[in-house]
């Protein structure tokens, strides 16, 4: 995670090292989580308000949050899949991934 680059990355087991820039350059990941379904990684974008995905393969996909000003700064995923950010006003925000 290269929060002022605007990017994230991923190690393999072996060590290999790959990073996928972000869509927007401005988005300032945060944190990350893996996917319980071994589908990648979920992260926070508190400079785009949103969350994002990444697939093993670097497609992105990313979910707005209602909240003005929302900064998610951490995360949570459970075993269903249900993502959880708390947010920088102090209230959680819920992102069910179809």
């Amino acid at each position: 995670m290269e929060i002022a680059a605007g990017r994230v990355g991923r190690i393999t087991t072996g060590g290999e090292i790959s990073g996928f820039p972000l869509p927007d350059p401005a988005a300032r990941p945060h944190v990350i989580a893996a996917d319980p379904t071994g589908d990648g990684c979920w992260f926070t974008e508190w400079g785009a308000g949103s969350i994002g995905h990444v697939a093993p393969d670097g497609t992105f996909r990313h979910a707005r949050l209602p909240a003005p000003g929302a900064e998610p700064h951490g995360l949570a995923v459970t075993a269903d899949g249900t993502v959880w950010a708390a947010l920088e006003s102090g209230r959680p925000a819920r992102l069910r991934p179809a």
